[in-house]
């Protein structure tokens, strides 16, 4: 299996999803403990920017997300959601 951290794309050209995956297998392999210590901290630090692009990138949508209140078929007013 390739090595996704090391295919040269850069961490803000991920979409969400993308991120989100490589930073699960990331949790994976080192649960699994079989990873040398230089490669350790190495994909722990990709990790925590793959966490933070994650982080970015759910921030802006929920910038983005409004809660829309519908009358006649037509948006009447809008609102932040609130996620919290």
């Amino acid at each position: 299996m390739a090595d996704k951290s090391q295919s040269g794309q850069g961490i803000n050209a991920l979409s969400f999803e993308q991120a989100l995956a490589e930073l699960e297998g990331i949790v994976r392999r080192l649960e699994a403990g079989q990873v040398e210590l230089e490669e350790s901290i190495r994909i722990y630090e990709r990790g925590e920017a793959l966490k933070k692009r994650c982080n970015d990138l759910l921030k802006q949508a929920e910038a983005r997300i409004e809660k829309i209140t519908l009358k006649d078929g037509k948006a009447e007013a809008s609102e932040a959601l609130d996620v919290e």
